[in-house]
């Protein structure tokens, strides 16, 4: 076959129709083919829509749009007080404000919220602004402008924890409550004993008896009755130091001869049960006499001794005590 006709029937195979166009001009290019035309299916450039958000473009906009919110809240809520008057407030003024405790979310509970791993430096971000907030809700509220208090603390209340009465509520008593018969019902403990103690007010004689005018020489002398499983005192408690520690808060207070007193102890010695039943009486009193409440916190008559015996360690004799050492 003859080497130029080759050439040429290959050239014929590989050649185009048309010269070559770059991707980049291929829009360009059918947009002339097509013009005029009226179909349905022609080609239409797709425009992308702008963000929602500027800081769709960062690596957190979620959270950042939540501080952008916070702190366009706060800065409302500035402007609200400060068009009624209410800001700037003297020092003495911010000082008589009522102490509104704020409970926040603890910075687990923060990521679901802003969808983002709280760090400590972003958690701090978001409570310093959160506790503005509270400040403006305390000036609102003691100011009695109940709406703006109200629209603020929508918004703080997104962010206080759901166990905020339970944490608020740490720390202090619960009231007593006296039955029907003025009786009170408390527990008291030390070490590993328990005391269940019942406190009874004892009837005062209304009338002293008279006999010609004068006042008997012999008056009813009222005395505080202890019973201690179904026992006496003085039977149940041997020692004189534990029932010296069992009426202590009866005698602080001066309530001997005020009240009977009827318990039941378990666990423990001695000691500890009359340590339990001192806890408990000074409890009680405390239910019947509110106004002692304050003395009988300074001398710690109502406060568990937390003291407890140390545990026996492993390849120890006791607690701390170590077998004797022998060479052979």
């Amino acid at each position: 076959m003859n080497l130029s006709l080759l050439c040429s029937s290959l050239k014929r195979a590989y050649s185009t129709a048309r010269p070559f166009v770059p991707p980049s001009q291929l829009y360009k290019l059918n947009n002339s083919a097509t013009r005029g035309s009226d179909r349905p299916h022609q080609q239409k450039r797709r425009t992308k829509l702008p963000p929602a958000s500027p800081n769709f473009y960062t690596a957190r906009p979620d959270f950042y749009d939540a501080v952008l919110n916070l702190e366009k809240a706060l800065g409302d809520a500035g402007s609200a007080l400060r068009s009624i008057q209410l800001l700037p407030l003297p020092a003495f003024a911010r000082a008589s404000l009522p102490p509104l405790q704020p409970v926040w979310k603890t910075p687990e509970e923060m990521t679901y919220t802003f969808k983002t791993q709280m760090t400590t430096t972003r958690y701090r971000k978001v409570t310093k602004i959160l506790n503005q907030l509270n400040d403006y809700h305390r000036i609102a509220n003691t100011a009695g402008n109940s709406d703006l208090a109200g629209a603020i603390y929508d918004i703080l209340e997104m962010f206080e924890s759901r166990n905020k009465d339970a944490y608020l509520a740490r720390g202090k008593r619960k009231r007593v409550i006296l039955d029907e018969y003025g009786r009170s019902y408390t527990v008291g403990k030390r070490k590993t004993s328990s005391a269940r103690v019942w406190m009874i007010p004892i009837q005062q004689p209304s009338s002293i008896p008279e006999s010609h005018g004068d006042v008997s020489e012999s008056s009813p002398v009222i005395t505080t009755t202890i019973l201690v499983n179904n026992l006496p005192l003085n039977e149940y408690f041997p020692l004189p130091m534990d029932r010296e520690r069992i009426t202590r808060p009866l005698k602080v207070a001066g309530m001997l001869g005020k009240y009977n007193v009827f318990s039941l102890v378990r666990g423990g010695g001695t000691t500890g049960q009359s340590g339990a039943l001192a806890h408990g009486i000074a409890k009680g009193i405390v239910a019947h006499e509110p106004d002692l409440e304050t003395m009988f916190r300074r001398t710690k008559l109502t406060r568990r001794d937390p003291r407890m015996v140390e545990r026996k360690k492993t390849g120890l004799a006791k607690a701390r005590k170590r077998y004797t050492w022998v060479k052979r």
